[in-house]
């Protein structure tokens, strides 16, 4: 039996949870399926498992029937799948009156164990066990689990802080999220800004600026060198950082691998498209990147047309950047976007017959909706080129429902459209 698994039961039982901010995300759970939680690194999955594991514990659900083991812990290496069975071994010979009874088991980072998944599946047919699997790989969310659990899976993505969660840490959520005095505005236009900045990631809020800075650049060390590099055998880590220094310096704009690769030539740079197209997989594939395809009914047209590319976390783009973008509408739409995915959401950009672009469109059944980002419509050129692009959109899409969301503008525009400012947009329950 591996040395080091009794030893870590024990501990994760003597000790006391942590205090967690509450996670407005759900979990599916249902008897024979495993609950799988996924993610970009850091962005709070443990946490995640550990407000679970506080919500049983209220309802009367004993610390000692749940096990937690999380696979990145260096004492457990090297670990391999034979080592997967004493676990519950321990834990049944620890206490054996729960072998009658239903236990918990939560497998944290458990994709790095070659033959996780057949484990899982036999735990799930034969012992009577709630298994909840964390992993910071997409392929968790999509291929690996479809072949790997058949069937046998539910899944939960989580993603850094939410404006009501980072409100909720920072102890400055409202109690009403449709009336708000005029104090109330001021302050949360300005965490607004704050969350614009920092970003979600449960461990910077509290941080110095440099400090987050410092932070945040090793979470792309981390996704560069281990999720990508390790993980998929990368050897050309020049490449690789420069398409990374690309999409934070260009969130929300459309990409094209060809012209990267023509900008990657001029810099000297040896890459060839193809390492390019799989370095964007892979990267899709740890969380960090996300690619929007226009909305069209021609699957040929979603493929030629190039993705729009938004990041994982505003903060990450603020303290990657040399500078603070200048183009702050970019980091609107990038914002707006998440909001939208953490919902489960997953938008496309629509171009108008005549050139116009649409930001996102929500396409629900048959229901569509418009959204458009814009950082102010002050200039009245402004607000009429927002306000044509989804006027014409909506004729063209049936649409009957367009918002615009700004920083701080609020009114309603021709033709129904509603404006909102970010920070009343983002608290909408």
């Amino acid at each position: 039996m591996h040395p080091t698994i009794e030893f870590l039961i024990d501990d994760f039982h003597e000790r006391d949870l942590p205090r967690v901010v509450l996670r407005e995300q759900s979990a599916p759970v249902m008897a024979g399926k495993a609950t799988v939680v996924v993610g970009m690194r850091r962005s709070g999955k443990t946490w995640f498992c550990y407000q679970r594991m506080q919500e049983l514990m209220a309802s009367g659900v004993g610390k000692e029937r749940q096990v937690y083991i999380n696979f990145e812990d260096e004492r457990l290496q090297p670990f391999n799948s034979s080592d997967l069975q004493d676990i519950l071994g321990a834990y049944y010979r620890k206490y054996p009156d729960f072998k009658k009874q239903r236990c918990l088991l939560f497998l944290d980072e458990v994709h790095t164990v070659p033959g996780w998944d057949r484990f899982v599946r036999r735990v799930l047919d034969t012992e009577n066990i709630e298994v909840w699997v964390t992993g910071s790989s997409s392929k968790l969310l999509s291929t690996e689990i479809a072949t790997s659990l058949r069937g046998r899976s539910l899944t939960a993505e989580i993603f850094p802080f939410s404006f009501r969660e980072f409100l909720r840490f920072h102890e400055r959520l409202p109690v009403s999220f449709t009336r708000f005095g005029s104090r109330q505005r001021a302050e949360l236009q300005h965490y607004a800004g704050q969350y614009l900045s920092v970003g979600g990631f449960p461990e910077v809020q509290l941080v110095e600026e440099e400090m987050r800075r410092r932070v945040h650049r090793d979470y792309l060390d981390v996704v560069i060198l281990r999720d990508v590099a390790e993980r998929h055998r990368v050897s050309n880590i020049a490449a690789l950082r420069a398409l990374i220094r690309h999409m934070l310096a260009s969130p929300a704009a459309r990409f094209s691998v060809t012209r990267f690769y023509a900008n990657l030539k001029q810099q000297g740079i040896a890459c060839s498209k193809n390492d390019l197209y799989l370095f964007l997989e892979y990267l899709q594939d740890a969380f960090l990147v996300y690619l929007v395809p226009i909305y069209s009914r021609s699957e040929k047209a979603r493929q030629v047309n190039p993705k729009k590319l938004y990041m994982v976390d505003t903060g990450l783009i603020h303290a990657a950047s040399f500078q603070m973008t200048g183009d702050r509408g970019a980091l609107l739409e990038n914002m707006v976007f998440l909001h939208l995915r953490r919902q489960g959401i997953t938008p496309a950009y629509y171009v108008t017959s005549s050139g116009k672009e649409v930001d996102f469109v929500v396409s629900q059944g048959q229901d569509i909706e418009l959204i458009q980002t814009c950082w102010t419509l002050r200039r009245p050129a402004t607000r009429e080129r927002e306000e044509s692009a989804l006027v014409e959109a909506m004729k063209e899409l049936g649409a009957k429902q367009a918002k615009i969301i700004t920083w701080l503008d609020e009114s309603t525009a021709a033709g129904g459209i509603e404006v909102l400012p970010a920070w009343r947009w983002l608290l909408a329950e």
